[in-house]
């Protein structure tokens, strides 16, 4: 017979499994010195189970259940009122009745209780549940107090509960019900403590929510609440509301509502020194359990009882950074178009190739800017530079700064954190430069390959190692950055001076179009030349309207036109496979590995497209920018002194047209080197499978490059680790990575600060010259992408793998994104419109919607 009651004397917070979270949670709240939990017990999840097994039908339902999905609802509704009823129909069996009724009568069997739902997967480190199951307050009696019991069992089921558990991957025979039974407390007031400031995250900040009677009345959201906010000991920020009704305990059981007399409605429901009590003893739970909480208080006597905490999972973790220092970190994602979460693998690996230090968390990187803005000679430089790549980093560094109470100034002379190196020695406008440049990597990816073959176990992890200093190299090659940078300051000069001269705005976006050596461009008009091969065979178009198994390829050879094919999508995943979405993550499957992700971009291609286009394309593009250049030389002549000011922008053209096609190439070569990398990690991978060593080759994933060379050398790996890191990863996808974060949680937001925008547009960063309207196709997966000629784009970011969708589009709306940045760059290059860092774009902007997209003046307006 199972262990059906557990005292809270009895339970700490290893006891999950056997009285969920909220059990737990408060087992261990009681043990606490200082802290004071009213009595009560747990009804086990052994309890649960029992009942679970004499339900009749019960695997059949629940596997139908599991069948649902999400957004399901009509049918999570039905089915889940029916387990519910079955449940809620179970005569408790008399033993277990029996141990139940033994807890009440220790306690005082007319006492009046808390009946609570207590689930496994409940106030768990990673998804808090909060809200899924059901809380009954004033239970006075035995039947009563059992038939609450039975009525918490079934609230496992509930309609939100089951949507919940299958939008988040919890299997429903996983989750098992526990049941708190706790003695009432009838508060003059309760609330909620969050530990950290849920509006800013700040971990030094207590935020306080108070309001009279029981605090039933402010989790439903019934009352206004009074906010209190403590920062060291002291409240420094305080509104109380104006409280119209509280729930007290009905004499019959149950609750009520009761009216507040006008006189006390203003009244704040807790003095200042009850609030800093009150974030003291949050502080002292807070330290107990290693991370912010959000307790539930009651305040009873002017004494304060606890009747429950939980971990508050929506805060964004801070970098470890060693020290107490006030730290300021940037998102290196909102500058990598990719702001999802990294496994370690990836992260340790882009780690090693980063030229500065970058700090993890969340499952992101992020780099500090403390010294660099805390020195006055190099902060103007960083913001500009920051400014430049997104407004919206700039603006929150600016509002940190302003405060003045975080960031101590250094003097002039100090150490300073701006891009390194100074200013790049000039360059001449040389072709050739580039071709040589990009011989050079090429040369050295094709040695890479040779080389690697030869390398298995620990000296394959040397070799790897020894071949990112060549990659570094190739990174940060002074005359590549000078040519980039050469590209980036003559595009500055033609926006700036031909505004001056002409009051042209970003007349640079036009004169970039169908630049030569554009690897990324190239990518997508080289999709449409493979286009081209297909279109015309009609039995390997209906093929690929169905693909599912990745090993498509190998079946096109039986069709009519399935070796043309075949070679032709072949061809192109050599030069172009090693990428794919959120490509600087290493574990991310490339297009090599999952070439099904290809195939919406091709049935699209060879739907809207004529044989040809790729090429026509391109013409079209250097005839736009010619003609572009050619009347402002001819306006810029008619000026005074206009001689002069046409050959110094003639220079500058030719200046950014030889060299920016050349920005996209680094990365290119960086990602080339990541798929030989992961190609070879994975046969090493596959070997330490054969040995049982692994369980599966991608555990790797999770595995730190330093991590997994000790696996390697050894033979042994920590599984506990693997598995802790795969949850880590799970929880992180859920969280949204802020641009800017202090070393105090708090995440510092940017505005973009102009009213240069019609009422009610979405503000964005100008990238790509130009106006233009269409229907909005809101994709936030690259595969699930079905364009017709025409649509605009809306998009959390695009990275280089999104470009094959740009030949199909006619403006583009991202979340994150900058002026250089690989959508921007490659948006202006096709002559697409386009507006970046516009705030929730993809929730603001409805798929299907007509948008109007200003990319001259940046800005996107919502059409009727």
């Amino acid at each position: 017979m199972g262990c059906y009651v557990l005292g809270f004397q009895e339970i700490d917070q290893t006891q999950v499994a056997v009285v969920g979270g909220k059990g737990a949670h408060l087992g261990e709240l009681s043990r606490i010195e200082g802290i004071r939990v009213p009595a009560g017990f747990c009804v086990t999840t052994d309890a649960f189970q029992r009942l679970m097994a004499e339900a009749p039908s019960m695997d059949d339902r629940l596997d139908r259940l599991s069948r649902l999905k999400p957004d399901d609802r009509e049918a999570i509704r039905v089915l889940s009122a029916e387990i519910r009823r079955t449940l809620e129909g179970i005569a408790i069996p008399d033993d277990l009745a029996a141990a139940i009724t033994r807890a009440l009568a220790r306690l005082g069997e007319q006492a009046a209780y808390a009946v609570r739902s207590s689930a496994t997967a409940e106030d768990l480190p990673t998804a808090s549940f909060a809200g899924q199951q059901d809380t009954y307050l004033n239970v006075v009696g035995p039947a009563a107090i059992l038939q609450h019991v039975s009525r918490c069992w079934a609230s496992l089921f509930t309609e939100r509960a089951v949507a919940y558990r299958l939008r988040n991957g919890f299997g429903h025979r996983k989750v098992h019900m526990a049941v708190v039974v706790q003695q009432m407390v009838f508060p003059q007031a309760a609330g909620i403590l969050f530990t950290a400031d849920p509006v800013t995250s700040n971990r030094k900040v207590a935020s306080v929510e108070a309001s009279f009677g029981l605090g039933e009345a402010l989790v439903s959201g019934r009352v206004n609440a009074d906010v209190y906010k403590v920062r060291d000991g002291e409240v420094v920020a305080k509104a109380v509301a104006t409280k119209q009704l509280a729930i007290h305990a009905s004499p019959a059981g149950g609750t009520q509502e009761q009216a507040i007399e006008p006189e006390r409605q203003e009244q704040p429901a807790l003095t200042d020194a009850q609030v800093v009590r009150l974030a003291q003893l949050g502080r002292r739970i807070e330290a107990h359990f290693g991370r912010p909480q959000d307790i539930e208080w009651c305040l009873v006597d002017d004494g304060f009882q606890i009747v429950q905490s939980r971990p508050i999972t929506t805060l964004f973790p801070i970098p470890a950074a060693g020290d107490r220092e006030n730290h300021v970190y940037v998102s290196v994602g909102h500058q990598q178009m990719m702001t999802d979460p990294m496994k370690p693998l990836g992260l340790s690996l882009f780690q090693l190739t980063a030229g500065r230090p970058m700090y993890e968390a969340g499952g992101r990187m992020f780099v500090d800017v403390t010294r660099g803005l805390a020195s006055p000679a190099s902060r103007a430089g960083l913001l500009e530079v920051l400014g430049k790549s997104d407004p919206l980093i700039r603006d929150a560094l600016q509002t940190l700064l302003e405060r003045g109470d975080f960031i101590r100034s250094l003097p002039d002379e100090g150490p300073g954190g701006a891009p390194a190196g100074g200013p790049p020695a000039p360059i001449e406008t040389d072709p050739a430069i580039v071709a040589e440049l990009i011989g050079r990597s090429q040369a050295s990816i094709a040695a890479l390959k040779r080389d690697i073959r030869t390398k298995s176990g620990s000296a394959l992890l040397d070799f790897i190692l020894a071949d990112i200093q060549e990659l570094k190299r190739s990174l940060f090659d002074p005359r590549s950055l000078q040519v980039i940078m050469a590209a980036v300051e003559a595009t500055w000069w033609l926006n700036e001076q031909l505004r001056a001269w002409l009051g042209e705005k970003n007349a640079a976006d036009t004169l970039t179009q169908s630049v030569p050596h554009n690897v990324t461009s190239e990518m997508g008009l080289a999709l449409l030349d493979v286009a081209d091969v297909i279109r015309p065979h009609p039995d390997v178009v209906a093929f690929l309207q169905h693909v599912e198994d990745e090993g498509f390829l190998d079946e096109l050879a039986r069709l009519a036109g399935g070796r043309e094919a075949r070679d032709a999508i072949r061809a192109w995943l050599d030069k172009y496979g090693m990428r794919c979405v959120g490509e600087i993550d290493i574990t991310k499957p490339r297009w090599s590995e999952r070439p099904t992700t290809l195939v919406p971009m091709l049935l699209g291609n060879i739907k809207n497209f004529e044989p040809g286009a790729g090429e026509r394309r391109f013409e079209q593009g250097r005839q736009e920018a010619r003609k572009k250049e050619q009347a402002l030389l001819e306006r810029l002549r008619a000026l005074p002194d206009g001689e002069r000011k046409a050959e110094e922008a003639r220079r500058r053209i030719d200046r950014v047209r030889t060299f920016i096609g050349y920005r996209e190439y680094p990365k290119y070569g960086m990602v080339s080197r990541y798929f030989v990398y992961k190609q070879a990690l994975l046969e090493e991978a596959e070997r330490l499978v054969q040995a049982h060593v692994l369980r599966e080759k991608e555990d790797i994933f999770y595995l730190t490059f330093q991590e997994l060379h000790d696996v390697v050398r050894t033979n042994q790996v920590d599984d506990p680790l693997i598995r802790q890191r795969k949850d880590a990863f799970r929880s992180y996808q859920a969280l949204t990575p802020p641009r800017v974060l202090t070393s105090d949680g708090e995440v510092i937001a940017g505005a973009y600060r102009r009213d240069d925008s019609p009422a009610g547009a979405l503000v964005g960063l100008p990238v790509s010259a130009g106006t233009v309207e269409g229907r909005a196709r809101v994709i936030l997966d690259m595969a699930e992408a079905e364009l017709e000629a025409g649509d605009i784009l809306v998009t959390a970011y695009t990275d280089p793998s999104w470009t094959p969708l740009f030949v199909a589009i006619k403006g583009l709306v991202t979340e994150v994104g900058g002026l250089m940045t690989h959508g921007a760059v490659i948006a202006r290059e096709y002559g697409l419109p386009a507006v970046v860092g516009v705030e929730h774009a993809t929730r603001l902007i409805r798929d299907g919607q007509r948008i109007r997209v200003h990319g001259t003046d940046g800005y996107v307006e919502l059409l009727p």
